[in-house]
């Protein structure tokens, strides 16, 4: 095989393996050829002449190898046929004088270096960027040493570890072994895992089993509070309170009224309130009855609520004025409306005691609730959580007895964890009025009068609440937990700040989705200057397994783009109404 064919393989199965990592098919890199001994090492060439030219290439993985080496090949040949420009190019063409790329020395993150050098046995597969001569690439140049077709990594250290270059390499001739045992494959298909890589992230990562009481319905872990400690404080809205005795009797009493009225284990009743103790009783008494509570926030829109209810079809509701209001007499028209705010509520007189879930048939495969969210497409699907699953999303999740924060609007699946990690502790639950809720200086002081101890802030609502203590310095003694999830999390200097000032402090990292609550969390370091600026979302939590895919379902290398599929006990049954986008 000449120098020159043995450049093009490397190349090729690099670039394969760029694609595979990335789930791209285009990419534009650096390219520096080898040149000859009058141009090379000579300041006044690499003065007027760029030594880097960008590489445009499109790698398509259902081909086999021949066939994107035939494309790389045509690539390089126009390369090598235009093998660079002269710098005053740009000065001479306004037009490309706002292409970065063309402006910077080392303007692509990736590289690909030809040389007429040869390996020695000395030689490491891998160098920092200190090796100078071969680098293209801001991180990562691929050194491919045309006379005896080896290759060499020259990386950042800052930003790509060691290991990470040594499972490039492993993965690269893995792919180059695939390429030899049947060259016919499509590139996408060929393995790039080792055994024992593969082995870890299947298995290893996914070893999560632990004892869970699945059989139990959420709403259990609560009535089980109500036995160790009736008189202590369940409920805290403005000046009103409510002990888990009187709460538990009240939500019972509703219950069976509710069951009176004809709701069975299933089937999703509304309930759209404003932020109240009577909101509380509501959900309660939904899940006590063998109800999915179906959450209508009184804020949105009435068309996108009446599209709910019209997907939905609940037989009842529960509501107070603003959740009439909102919704409209068209869309209840067909519903038995329950008002939580009557003066004299037709369930008062009812049994205070926790309605019989062997009488009502109800068990924990039976849903807890119904959720709609609009994902990525905008029209409104709502997802099916089973009594088991959140049971076992909760199980894991902290076990301190805290004064928790009610910050999440029910429509949203973190609420429902708001809820039951409080209660299933012990721990008090405490409302915020909507209006000191969007007003994060009123946030931040009603957290300080409260003494809350736990909150749940999305990491947008982090971000505001960490810029508003900032400029107040309200410190918090209180806090002891702050859960953030919604977006990806970045340890900002104000984040570090905030908690480097709040020791007693711990930031929780959760990844999740309403399709199945809680996925993963990682507990950040007590000390914030340890933090990475991307801190990552920690491991599967108990009984759940994750992996990462690629298009033909093969588990993807670290650090690769892949698709995330999730089983266990903590995925939702489904969507509502939806069994086409469900076996999806």
């Amino acid at each position: 095989m000449s120098p020159q064919d043995r450049s093009e393989y490397l190349v090729t199965a690099w670039l394969i393996y760029l694609a595979r990592m990335t789930g791209e098919a285009e990419f534009q890199l650096g390219w520096k050829p080898a040149w000859d001994g009058l141009q090379a090492g000579c300041k006044l060439v690499e003065a007027l002449i760029a030594s880097v030219v960008p590489m445009d290439v499109c790698i398509e993985l259902a081909l086999d190898f021949e066939e994107v080496r035939k494309i790389v090949a045509a690539e390089v040949a126009q390369l090598r046929t235009h093998a660079s420009y002269t710098r005053d190019l740009i000065a001479r063409c306004p037009t490309l004088r706002g292409v970065e790329a063309l402006r910077a020395r080392q303007p692509w993150p990736i590289g690909i270096a030809i040389t007429k050098e040869s390996c020695s046995g000395a030689d490491d597969l891998s160098t920092s960027h200190k090796a100078g001569q071969a680098l293209c690439g801001d991180l990562l140049t691929f050194e491919v040493r045309a006379l005896d077709g080896s290759f060499r990594w020259h990386f950042d250290a800052a930003r790509l570890a060691p290991e990470q270059i040594d499972r490039m390499t492993q993965h690269l001739q893995a792919l180059l072994r695939g390429v030899m045992d049947d060259a016919g494959q499509p590139v996408g298909r060929i393995g790039i895992l080792p055994t024992d890589e593969r082995a870890y992230l299947l298995e290893e990562l996914n070893r999560t089993a632990a004892p869970c009481s699945y059989e139990r319905c959420i709403h259990e872990l609560f009535e089980a509070q109500v036995q160790k400690a009736p008189e202590a404080v369940a409920v805290v809205h403005e000046k009103e309170r409510l002990s888990y005795g009187e709460l538990n009797a009240r939500a019972n009493r509703l219950a069976h009224h509710l069951i009176e009225l004809g709701v069975k284990p299933d089937p999703p009743v509304a309930i759209c309130l404003e932020r109240s103790l009577a909101m509380v009783v509501g959900v309660l008494a939904i899940m006590k009855a063998g109800g999915a509570y179906l959450p209508l926030d009184p804020a949105y829109p009435s068309a996108r609520l009446r599209q709910i209810v019209d997907d939905a079809k609940p037989k009842l509701l529960l509501c107070d004025v603003a959740g009439r209001t909102a919704l409209g007499a068209e869309a209840v028209a067909d519903v038995t409306v329950v008002d939580l705010e009557t003066a004299i509520p037709p369930w008062a007189e009812r049994p205070a005691s926790n309605p019989d879930p062997g009488t009502l048939g109800l068990t924990s495969r039976y849903l807890a609730y119904v959720i709609y969210t609009s994902g990525s497409t905008g029209i409104p699907k709502g997802v099916e959580m089973s009594h088991g699953a959140l049971v076992n999303s909760l199980a894991g999740i902290s076990t301190s007895k805290l004064r928790t924060l009610q910050f999440a609007t029910l429509n949203f699946d973190v609420s429902c964890q708001e809820l039951f990690i409080c209660w299933k502790d012990g721990g008090a639950l405490v409302l915020v009025r909507e209006e000191t809720r969007r007003r994060f200086s009123d946030l931040l002081e009603f957290v300080e009068r409260e003494a809350i101890e736990r909150l749940f802030l999305p990491f947008v609502a982090l971000n505001h609440f960490v810029e508003v203590w900032s400029t107040q310095r309200v410190q918090l003694p209180s806090l002891r937990e702050l859960y953030t999830a919604g977006e990806r999390l970045q340890a900002t200097p104000l984040l570090r700040a905030f908690f480097e000032a709040h020791p007693n402090a711990r930031l929780i990292n959760q990844y999740g989705s309403t399709e199945i609550s809680v996925i993963s969390e990682h507990h950040l370091a007590a000390d914030p200057s340890c933090w990475p600026q991307m801190p990552h979302v920690g491991r599967p939590i108990a009984n759940t397994r994750v992996y990462l895919l690629d298009g033909h379902g093969a588990p993807v290398p670290f650090g690769a783009v892949g698709e995330l599929y999730i089983g266990g006990a903590g995925v939702a049954r489904g969507y509502m109404n939806r069994p086409e986008l469900t076996a999806e």
